[in-house]
């Protein structure tokens, strides 16, 4: 049996799973939802949802990782047999999404080495981002750059590979995206769109606030993905829980509102003040953004330095994903580290070059106008995800008992502040309003409405 790795204590977990949380969907879909949906409306809406929701979910997953000091797919089966299946969609969520995680890490490497040499013009033209793309394998290379460099971090392991980055990533990027966020502000008509951010928009308030807030948490915080299991079993028991969770969730946020703050103001100088530029995705990032950065003054040195932040946010969200993984092998077939990097290496190469090659040689499969890429996030970020916080709640409120996880948040210190809201939220709020966030995200997907 292989001996189980940990992090250093406290400072190590915080940051590699704040790192895992903040990732590309606090930067390319925050700021639509938040200029989309009321505002300071929204942003105060998520903001209790973050220290109520997210708050009981996280805390119910490190804690059942700490707990059996095992990943996703043993640790909810050795607590209950009977919730054996949960494991297994916990481990499907990882390894659907970092093959194609990979491949949009690729392109954004690809558009900060644009930037970096001088080349950022070249990127804002109409048809640059989809010529790139459609082409078959320039992508296929960024891809392999990516996912190289990622399974190189996780091979070194969890306290000189995965904690060693990100003590090194995060701080960096949160200086970025302080610097480009400050920057921004002090263009010419700036303080409008950040008026429009900030600002509480009543009239764009609606059900579809909340349920958008809700789903943008539930991505953001890297939940019912396996990935707070896994690392949780990494934590060290002195370690004091509820505070670490506390910490990650401001990280998160804050990160989140900084994006905001980046992207924003510097979208409504660009285009006049109209909203309607703000678009959720690949779309914003690949195209609205550079074309924004070519007007800007220094817009070549300020475009190099937000990708250099987005490879930063999304490598150590791709780290996570592939230790989730990798964490999962080694404890079910008993493999090597290095054995089980190099495996889930070669099946994310395998599962992601038809992501890759999805919009040029392989354009032609698509289902209900979504490319491969796009089937792929669909069925783990729209479906299985949902699913799995829905059972994890059942699980933790029906079966083990609340009581349970909050013995293990008092192991280290004695207390749980937020004890008494943990066990309202995750017997009785939190699944109901993930069947809401299941039947929306499933008819956004599909069209039927948009969020």
């Amino acid at each position: 049996m292989n001996k189980r790795s940990s992090f250093s204590g406290k400072l190590g977990f915080v940051l590699a799973a704040a790192g895992s949380a903040v990732g590309l969907g606090n930067i390319w879909r925050f700021p639509y939802l938040a200029a989309q949906y009321g505002g300071g409306t929204f942003l105060l809406v998520y903001l209790v949802i973050a220290v109520t929701f997210g708050f009981s979910l996280m805390i119910a997953e490190v804690a059942i990782g700490r707990k059996t000091g095992l990943s996703a797919i043993g640790a909810f089966k050795s607590l209950d047999s009977r919730f054996g299946f949960l494991g297994i969609l916990s481990a499907a969520v990882p390894i659907i999404i970092l093959p194609y995680y990979s491949v949009i890490g690729g392109w954004v490497i690809k558009y900060f080495a644009v930037f970096a040499t001088g080349g950022g013009s070249a990127s804002a033209a109409d048809d640059y981002f989809t010529g790139f793309v459609g082409s078959t394998f320039e992508p296929l290379g960024w891809f392999l750059l990516f996912l190289g460099a990622t399974a190189v971090i996780v091979l070194l392991g969890v306290e000189k590979g995965i904690e060693k980055v990100s003590k090194f990533a995060m701080p960096i990027l949160v200086l970025l995206a302080v610097i480009i966020s400050v920057y921004c502000l002090t263009l010419d008509g700036a303080m409008d769109g950040l008026a429009y951010y900030v600002q509480p928009h009543m009239e764009d308030f609606s059900v579809k606030t909340v349920l958008s807030a809700m789903g943008q948490l539930f991505y953001s915080m890297s939940l019912a993905m396996g990935i707070m299991v896994t690392y949780g079993s990494y934590m060290r028991k002195d370690t004091n829980l509820e505070s670490s969770v506390r910490q990650i969730e401001i990280f998160d946020t804050v990160i989140a509102f900084l994006a905001g703050l980046m992207i924003i103001p510097a979208v409504f100088v660009f285009s006049g003040g109209d909203p309607k530029m703000l678009q959720s995705g690949p779309s914003l990032m690949f195209v609205i953004l550079p074309k924004v950065f070519d007007t800007m003054p220094m817009g070549s040195l300020i475009g190099a330095a937000f990708f250099l932040l987005v490879i930063f946010a999304a490598l150590t969200s791709s780290i996570s994903l592939m230790e989730t993984i990798v964490s999962i092998f080694r404890d079910k077939f008993h493999w090597s580290r290095k054995g089980a990097c190099i495996f889930v290496t070669v099946l994310s190469l395998v599962m992601g070059i038809p992501s890759s090659l999805g919009f040029g040689p392989l354009g032609f499969i698509t289902w209900a106008n979504m490319t491969i890429l796009d089937i792929m996030d669909f069925v783990s970020n729209s479906v299985l995800m949902p699913i799995v916080a829905f059972f994890t709640c059942i699980f933790v409120g029906f079966f083990i008992g609340p009581k349970a996880v909050s013995d293990e948040v008092k192991a280290s210190h004695g207390k749980f502040v937020g004890e008494k809201l943990f066990t309202v939220m995750i017997k009785w709020v939190t699944p109901v309003f993930l069947i809401l966030i299941l039947g929306s995200s499933v008819a956004n997907s599909m069209g039927w409405f948009k969020l």
